[in-house]
């Protein structure tokens, strides 16, 4: 799971660093002036950063979610597990005495015809 959240990070990594670079290169080749092209790489590369920054702050707030739900669910599990393990000992000792109630019933009856 860890690494499967890892290889989705750099992959997403991997296209944010392309679209910079390609927009970089398109804004070096454009015909502009040199000073008005520093400043619009300059306002793209924050405004990528910031949206790389805040889709990077929701992937941890998605994974810390996830985690925490499975970690809620694996704790209710357990917790039913027990639960059932508990029910089922009750059941089997109350099998258990059910079989030496009739155990007894019938060795009273076979004592009786015996004599």
């Amino acid at each position: 799971m860890a690494h499967k959240i890892s290889t989705t990070m750099k992959d997403a990594l991997k296209v944010a660093g392309g679209g910079l670079v390609g927009a970089g290169f398109a804004l070096l080749l454009a015909p502009r002036a040199g000073k008005e092209m520093r400043r619009e790489i300059v306002s793209f590369a924050r405004t990528a950063e910031n949206k790389t920054e805040k889709a990077a702050h929701e992937l941890i707030a998605s994974v810390a979610d996830f985690a925490e739900t499975v970690e809620n669910k694996a704790s209710g599990l357990l917790h039913d597990g027990r639960k059932m393990t508990r029910d089922a000992r009750k059941e089997l000792l109350t099998a258990i005495d059910k079989g030496r109630g009739r155990l007894d019933k019938q060795r009273h009856r076979i004592a009786r015809m015996i004599g």
